[in-house]
């Protein structure tokens, strides 16, 4: 009688323990790496400066193979100058995309790149990685993008 209780509460134990966020991988294609136009509100045109920063903007198409969503997903880019150096010292990751439903979907980023860096800039190596499951602390249902996301992406 003990031993079946006992294996009841594991079984009911296991059956309640969350399950691993597994990282995925997500094809990237189409990307493009452009200065972000002179009216956007991240090129900051008062900044332009040789202590500021430039604003670029990395877009492409992230394909999420699976069929449920992938959680929290960041990209990842070697950013580089026109000799080959990287632009984002000790920085592979560009920033977060947040989820990404089964399938195509496009993505933009804005990448801050110092200022009298040596041009062309381009990048090598884009990928995404995203999780089976919400790794982070969710935003609330109504929270939307932010003004400059919405701006970027429209």
């Amino acid at each position: 009688m003990l031993l079946a209780g006992l294996t009841s509460c594991l079984a009911l134990l296991l059956l309640c323990w969350p399950a691993p966020a597994w990282a995925v991988e997500l094809a990237v294609a189409e990307v493009t790496l452009e200065p972000c136009p002179a009216g956007d509100a991240g090129a900051q045109p008062e900044l332009r400066r040789p202590t500021g920063a430039s604003c670029y903007a990395l877009r492409g198409v992230v394909t999420n193979p699976t069929k449920k969503i992938v959680a929290d997903t960041d990209v990842f880019a070697l950013i580089l100058d026109s000799s080959g150096e990287p632009v984002l010292q000790n920085r592979t990751r560009v920033g977060s995309i947040g989820d990404v439903p089964p399938g195509k979907s496009s993505f933009a980023l804005r990448l801050a790149v110092p200022s009298g860096t040596p041009g062309p800039i381009t990048f090598r190596s884009v990928k995404a990685r995203g999780f089976s499951a919400p790794v982070r602390t969710r935003a609330g249902v109504d929270d939307e993008l932010l003004p400059l996301e919405q701006e970027l992406l429209g």
